[in-house]
């Protein structure tokens, strides 16, 4: 019942409105982050660079835990869409099939680390949208040191991209999370509003990505209705012509650009 609870709220929680402080590149200097709901904590926005002459999204899925939604996977394979996938431990431990179709494509798919446990990355003691937050740096520190080890376990493959639950975090700790050598996974587009969205929303936000854009969605709720959304939304931006690019393919774009 908790952990049902608990994936409630963290829906809930993404289907808010964005608010959002620039990520640059590894390395650059950047102004302080916007405070986010009051508690001094960020919801980072991130961009990828504009195609000028061909729209050019990002397409990013969190998976928290529990299942896959094949609506979307067999969506990207079938119409050769890329996309970066973030994966929790959790999340791999229960989905070795869809797993290996992931792998089988690494001309598609780009595997970042979504956390250990689905635990938000904040350093202090607070409660996110009802979920309790790691709470310290230590814990920070394993929620995203235990998802990488998980994903290379898995895979053999080293993340380079962190996204934390509730996407949400005190500035400390987006600090600390670049210095262990991760770049923090923000977005542009909340596509699905958490996965809470019905499929006409999803659709409609999924489909409203404009050049540069990094969309954020769920591959991990196929009971929602979001996902038929996800889905029509990705084949409309196809339909439009849209460059799909992963965050490897394409680094984050500084502010203004």
């Amino acid at each position: 019942m908790l952990r049902a609870i608990a994936c409630l709220s963290l829906l809930a929680a993404l289907a808010l409105p964005l608010q959002a402080a620039e990520i640059l590149p590894h390395g650059a200097k950047a102004s302080a982050p916007k405070s986010n709901g009051g508690k001094g904590l960020v919801e980072p926005k991130l961009t990828v660079p504009r195609g000028g002459d061909v729209t050019r999204v990002a397409l990013t899925f969190d998976a928290c835990m529990g299942k896959t939604d094949l609506r979307i996977l067999d969506t990207l394979i079938s119409e050769n869409i890329p996309a970066t996938l973030f994966v929790t431990a959790r999340w791999l431990k229960h989905n070795p099939q869809a797993l290996a179709r992931i792998t089988a494509r690494p001309d598609l798919f780009e595997l970042e680390n979504h956390g250990e446990n689905h635990i938000p990355a904040v350093d202090r003691p607070v409660t996110i949208y009802g979920i309790p937050a790691a709470g310290s740096p230590e814990a920070v520190a394993k929620e995203v040191q235990n998802g990488a080890a998980a994903i290379r376990a898995a895979t053999g493959l080293e993340s380079h991209w962190f996204r934390g639950a509730t996407a949400r975090y005190s500035p400390s700790s987006i600090a600390a999370i670049r210095a262990m050598g991760f770049e923090i996974g923000g977005y542009s587009v909340n596509g699905d509003g958490g996965s809470l969205l019905g499929a006409r929303e999803a659709e409609k936000h999924i489909a409203s990505a404009k050049d540069g854009d990094v969309v954020i969605a769920h591959i991990n709720q196929p009971t929602h209705a979001a996902g038929d959304g996800v889905v029509k939304g990705i084949l409309k931006l196809k339909a439009r012509g849209v460059q799909f690019v992963r965050l490897q393919d394409a680094p984050p774009s500084p502010p203004g650009n």
